[in-house]
């Protein structure tokens, strides 16, 4: 992937900070920006960033034609700074590239990249050309860095073997908790969101539990003759002692694509009840934004700040042609819920990060 080109009022403050007395050309200044704009990357979609001992790393997947061959392959790639805004322009690495022929060889989805003990694991979904065997798989890396060759670990073994994307890690009261979209049976009829215990990021235990399914009248919308009500892209968030799940719903080839809110209310996060959705869609089209979708959620550099990493449509009906926005993620004063209020203007100037710089020469 080319590197990404920052965002207009970025780049001016940059040049402006490079016009500062004292600097000069070829010499590295610290500068930062009073503003920035989105979208921050012009292209992407599924966008994971996660704030780790001081980088950021964002991973993508993409297809690629590799060097000798005459047929393009999916890649999974990590992008890493010590910049929030500066990881969506960081020339990124290659993790992993399938080999063709196999069950996990296409249709690479949403991978997401997860630090725990010594190692880093990424969890992508993959088939084989069939959609119906898309199944979440597990790669990893024994290094303190993360930029660098994945092994596949294989096929993570959820409850049930049913299709699976979009699969998540997070840690509850002491206990890892995989979380993912996938169908209640054997057909493309619904994406649930459901989840399971972990003994490490590569082996689940027992059975899998349903925490939400599409049924409000918001996460219905967009569909058509053969394509399935939905929810998908869990991202755990965690705040205070509570626990949230941020999660899309609605078709995600539709104008109506949106971010709902889950709580864990109950002691046991694998009992029925646990979880309570809240009613009102949380984060949903507004102010030119289109179809906002499938979330990470990351820290300002000083960590005094939530940030909500999301994909929009390009445009209205662009379906999955999609870019990369940023906007800052509040915590209510009075009921201590998350909020990010409307989609942020494209082109419009928002405040940088906490503790953001760019280098710059």
């Amino acid at each position: 992937m080319a590197p990404m080109i920052l965002p207009l009022m970025l780049l001016i403050g940059l040049a402006l900070a490079a016009s500062l007395p004292g600097s000069a050309t070829g010499c590295l200044t610290q500068v930062t920006p009073a503003t920035f704009t989105n979208p921050v990357a012009k292209s992407g979609q599924d966008p994971w960033v996660i704030h780790h001992d001081g980088m950021y790393h964002y991973i993508s997947s993409r297809t690629v034609k590799a060097p000798g061959e005459s047929a393009r392959r999916g890649t999974v790639q990590i992008a890493s700074s010590a910049s929030l805004l500066g990881v969506f322009a960081a020339e990124p690495a290659v993790a992993w590239s399938p080999l063709p022929g196999t069950r996990h060889s296409k249709e690479l989805w949403a991978p997401e990249l997860h630090h725990h003990g010594d190692a880093w694991y990424i969890y992508v979904a993959a088939d084989d050309g069939d959609n119906h065997h898309h199944r979440t798989h597990v790669l990893r890396r024994t290094s303190a860095d993360p930029r660098g060759p994945f092994e596949h670990v294989g096929e993570l073994e959820l409850p049930d073997d049913r299709w699976s994307i979009d699969a998540t890690l997070g840690e509850i009261d002491g206990q890892l908790y995989c979380a993912w979209s996938g169908w209640p049976g054997s057909e493309n009829v619904t994406q649930n969101l459901y989840l399971c215990r972990m003994e490490d990021p590569v082996t689940p235990i027992g059975e899998r539990a349903l925490i939400s399914r599409p049924e409000l009248e918001w996460e219905l919308r967009g569909g058509r003759p053969g394509l399935p009500t939905v929810n998908e892209g869990p991202s755990f968030l965690q705040h205070e002692g509570r626990t949230f799940v941020i999660y899309s719903a609605s078709g995600s080839w539709s104008d109506f694509y949106c971010l709902g809110l889950l709580e864990l209310v109950g002691k046991d996060p694998m009992a029925p009840g646990a979880w309570r959705k809240h009613p009102q869609v949380w984060f949903a089209s507004g102010n030119g934004v289109t179809a906002p979708g499938h979330a990470s959620i990351t820290t300002s550099p000083d960590g005094a700040e939530h940030w909500l990493v999301h994909h929009a449509a390009k445009h209205p009906g662009a379906g999955w042609n999609r870019q990369v926005h940023l906007q800052r993620l509040r915590f209510d004063d009075e009921t201590g819920l998350p909020v990010a209020g409307e989609p942020l203007a494209p082109a419009q100037p928002v405040p940088v990060p906490s503790g953001e710089t760019i280098e710059t020469r």
